[in-house]
């Protein structure tokens, strides 16, 4: 099946499509915390796996809790906290969920399965033990409040060097 890279989605249809694929489907648990990591995982390895192609706009800041979209911590930000659960009615814009093509459906349902069984405190320790968000974080303390934007293209070697070789 051929990828269309001209495809991109917002940060928020992809966070949409996380939600309604974890709720409706599986039924898991999924909070902020979670959904944001969720979020990183699938666009870190979409850029390891397609040459630094990035799956949806916006960009990633390396946060105390690990990576953050800001889009998307702004959307909930006035109603849901770090710990918040998130659900079926919390979707944006459920028709756009229609919009995402095959393939990366494909590639988002990969992430999730390899992912979602986590919680976000342990996605959260997994990112805080990975090359992009330490760079990103290098002279801020663990406890200091950093916006620094993570690197894709750091995100998408690092990623890539751990696929197994061919």
């Amino acid at each position: 099946m051929r990828y269309n890279f001209a495809q991109m989605y917002t940060s928020n249809q992809i966070a949409d499509f996380i939600i309604f694929r974890l709720t409706s489907e599986d039924n898991a648990r999924i909070d902020n915390l979670k959904l944001q990591k969720l979020l990183y995982y699938t666009q870190a390895w979409h850029l390891a796996f397609y040459d630094n192609q990035p799956l949806f706009d916006g960009k990633f800041q390396a946060w105390i809790h690990g990576p953050v979209n800001r889009e998307v911590y702004d959307r909930f930000k006035e109603r849901k906290f770090l710990y918040s659960l998130i659900n079926f009615q919390d979707i944006q814009n459920l028709d756009s969920i229609s919009e995402i093509s095959q393939p990366h459906q494909l590639h988002i349902n990969s992430i999730l399965e390899a992912y979602s069984p986590y919680s976000g405190n342990e996605l959260e320790e997994m990112t805080h033990r990975e090359e992009p968000w330490i760079e990103a974080r290098k002279g801020y303390s663990p406890i200091q409040r950093c916006e620094v934007t993570i690197d894709e293209k750091l995100m998408g070697d690092y990623y890539r060097k751990r696929l197994p070789n061919e």
